[in-house]
């Protein structure tokens, strides 16, 4: 395990400048990095199924690649290997005192960029982007540890690290790692965000950090989302033309209107080449309610490994729909579906809890 500390970098270009991308979540992985569940107020009166449940997706992972871990401390970390022995994890498995506020390593984990070609006169074309993150909007104070992992992230890796200055979680954005970025305006252009900037200098942002071209904006997200719509949860990159998303089949339901307007917007959208992407649709389980609360479960919230796609589950024959759509756009990957119905109630599932690391 590492002890963490960190060094910060501070560059007069933008990783853009450099000739950096963010690569699509398909292309290769030297890793996937997670952060430890351990906040019980993240689950309340279900936490005790969480860690268990959470160790499944870890063994999973860990047959397609290498799976860092942020634990915290000597005791998570114990606790940790015993529940991943307990199901079964084996693999290159790297545990990290790096502390944590909360679990949702998509949001607070770095977004990495690369490189097509070498530019630094090593095998190394990584590099780190390190964006502010307030817990969706200052919803759950503190995000104070969750706001170093980037840095503790890059120094880790040993790679540069690019401060972004603005507030942006990792399931906020897509990309098809040639130059689209798909996001919602309910929560880029969220004054919980960043107020004081335009959608344009927003925009301008993405482009400098992450590399991309064109920015394709939905609406609103899904009901139950505290993220304000993350576009993780709504529709997805499946090839560098092709959107997956998530549609409501029932005209009843609150989440159709709001998942027909995307589909809408998506219908109208083009690429860099002015030609329109393929748009294909993905059922949504049916309400998954807690507590008199509706909760963010969608299929969208899929995580693309190396060898696999760790799907979310419901308890429901939608299930076995959604993972046959999903298997059919990686037809070299093995879906993996893990039941979700005791996550979702963090408000979160698989891709949340997920950040990958490019080679």
């Amino acid at each position: 395990m590492v002890s963490p500390s960190i060094q910060h970098s501070a560059f007069s270009t933008t990783p853009s400048q450099l000739g950096y991308r963010m690569p699509a979540e398909w292309e290769p992985h030297q890793a996937t990095w997670l952060s430890w569940p351990h906040k019980e107020s993240s689950w309340p009166g279900k936490f005790d199924r969480i860690q268990p449940v959470y160790a499944r997706m870890v063994a999973a992972l860990a047959t397609s690649e290498t799976v860092h871990i942020n634990v915290g401390d000597a005791d998570l970390a114990s606790r940790a290997r015993a529940l991943l022995d307990e199901a079964g994890a084996t693999g290159d498995i790297r545990l990290h005192t790096f502390r944590t506020n909360d679990a949702w390593c998509r949001d607070h984990g770095a977004i990495f960029v690369v490189t097509d070609e070498d530019l630094h006169g090593d095998s190394s074309s990584l590099a780190a982007t390190d964006w502010e993150y307030n817990a969706w909007g200052g919803k759950y104070p503190p995000s104070d540890l969750d706001n170093q992992v980037p840095g503790y992230m890059a120094e880790y890796l040993d790679v540069p690290r690019y401060k972004a200055g603005m507030i942006l979680e990792g399931g906020s954005i897509d990309v098809n790692g040639q130059g689209l970025l798909l996001t919602s305006e309910q929560c880029l252009l969220n004054p919980n965000r960043n107020p004081e900037l335009s959608r344009e200098q927003i925009e301008s942002r993405l482009r400098s950090f992450l590399g991309v071209q064109k920015i394709l904006w939905l609406g609103d997200g899904i009901i139950g989302d505290d993220t304000d719509g993350h576009i993780d949860d709504i529709s997805r990159f499946v090839a560098t033309d092709t959107i997956l998303t998530a549609v409501e089949e029932d005209p009843q339901d609150e989440n159709y209107p709001i998942l027909q307007e995307n589909l809408r917007r998506l219908q109208l959208m083009t690429g860099l080449d002015g030609r329109p992407l393929t748009i294909r649709t993905l059922p949504m389980p049916p309400p998954v309610v807690y507590e008199g609360q509706r909760l963010p479960a969608s299929y969208a919230n899929f995580y693309i490994a190396n060898t696999i796609v760790l799907v979310p589950f419901y308890n429901h024959p939608n299930d076995q729909r959604a993972a046959a759509i999903i298997q059919s756009c990686f037809p070299m990957r093995q879906v993996v579906g893990i039941d979700c119905t005791d996550i979702i109630w963090g408000l979160g599932a698989w891709h949340c809890l997920t950040q990958q690391v490019p080679r």
